[in-house]
């Protein structure tokens, strides 16, 4: 992505009652905290404002307010249209144990009315944090009665607001986030284009693309082969997977976690191939192929040779060349390009590009590797 490029920025208001959570899920999907560490953070005074980097261009404009009474009240009264207007999105977070529910939703029934007034076009998300706190088999249900309570007082956004359920010790607070950031990327059907034609050409199952800092899944494509694959929440438990290998590779090599980037991951089994690379500055991409060497070898290649078509987009969604001409679309097609294959081998051997036949690979960072022992479908510390 062009840093070069003016920043497309989206103004994100992160709100809710205080001790509802919003803090500690800012702090784990953004600035890579534990779940276990943001019990030591204090309460949000006022108003947070933090810009964040995504995908390139795209700036989260994030504003954490304080959900005291008093700062609340300011928000709907003398600072209504500084924090109302202009809003792309509204993350509301109730607390599901909250013994004051219905008054939490009066304060969000106002806060919706301010929202309504000043920035009608926002999207708005319903966070039901702490879920992990209910017993299981009472979870559903708890969820769809408070969800439907709370849409009955969306005043403007009834039919377009969604609900998500939350936890910040597992993998639905990155479903959530997902979603989110979704909503925000322009761009995302171009995207979606381009690797529905890489993915064709290489014959991958599936390919998901996911920021390289936060994890969140950008999007993916799924082909008809990996319709019927059981886990629905693959996603958001690879970028679960990858957050916490992030953390233990700092934790191990003395590199902050944000900057704990591997190049290369790969996973052999006898029924498919897995493997999570680089693809452009910001963005990983994770395939999954059929179980041939010839396949696998053919996507490292011809992902090698898209990644200057990706590292093109940017914010401002523009119609893009045809890519194909850019693929080598066999591992034997008399047309595949021996000087790039020649350089890939070259960085094998100098271990720019991770991996063996072994389905070994290693981290790098800083001048620093520790190899990452592909197996099964987990990564190993």
């Amino acid at each position: 992505m062009n840093s070069t490029k003016r920043h497309k920025q989206r103004k994100v208001l992160l709100m809710g009652k205080s001790g509802a959570g919003k803090s500690s899920m800012r702090s784990i999907v953004f600035s890579n905290y534990v779940a276990k560490d943001v019990r030591r953070l204090g309460a949000t005074i006022d108003v947070e404002h933090s810009n964040i980097k995504f995908m390139g261009n795209l700036m989260l404009n994030l504003w954490d307010c304080g959900g005291q009474d008093g700062f609340v009240d300011n928000y709907l009264t003398s600072q209504r249209t500084y924090v109302f207007g202009s809003v792309a999105v509204l993350i509301f977070v109730f607390d599901i144990e909250s013994r004051e529910f219905a008054a939490d939703v009066v304060s969000y029934s106002n806060i919706i009315r301010a929202l309504s007034e000043n920035s009608p076009s926002a999207k708005v998300f319903c966070l039901i944090h702490k879920m992990d706190l209910v017993q299981s088999r009472l979870r559903a249900q708890l969820f769809e009665e408070r969800a439907a309570y709370i849409k009955s007082a969306s005043e403007g956004f009834a039919e377009t607001v969604e609900f998500f359920a939350t936890s910040i010790w597992d993998q639905s607070l990155y479903k959530a986030w997902t979603q989110i950031i979704y909503q925000l990327i322009p761009n995302a059907g171009a995207i979606e284009s381009l690797l529905n034609e890489l993915a064709e050409i290489i014959d991958a199952r599936e390919l998901i693309l996911y920021e390289r800092t936060t994890c969140l899944m950008v999007t993916h494509v799924t082909r008809v082969a990996e319709t019927s694959n059981p886990f629905i929440d693959r996603f958001e438990r690879i970028s679960s997977i990858l957050k916490t290998h992030k953390q233990s590779m700092a934790r191990h090599t003395g590199i902050p976690a944000g900057s704990a980037n591997f190049a290369s991951l790969q996973i052999k089994t006898g029924r498919f191939m897995f493997f999570i690379t680089r693809l452009t500055e910001n963005t990983n991409l994770a395939a999954s192929i059929p179980a041939s060497e010839q396949v696998f070898n053919s996507a490292r290649v011809n992902i090698m040779l898209v990644r200057p078509k990706f590292a093109e987009l940017d914010i401002a969604a523009k119609t893009r060349p045809a890519i194909q001409q850019a693929f080598a679309h066999s591992a034997d097609s008399e047309g595949a390009p021996s000087r790039e294959r020649e350089r890939e081998r070259e960085r094998e051997r100098k271990g720019d590009v991770f991996g063996d036949e072994n389905g070994n690979g290693s981290y790098r960072g800083k001048g620093k590797e520790r190899e990452v022992h592909a197996f099964g479908g987990e990564f190993e510390d």
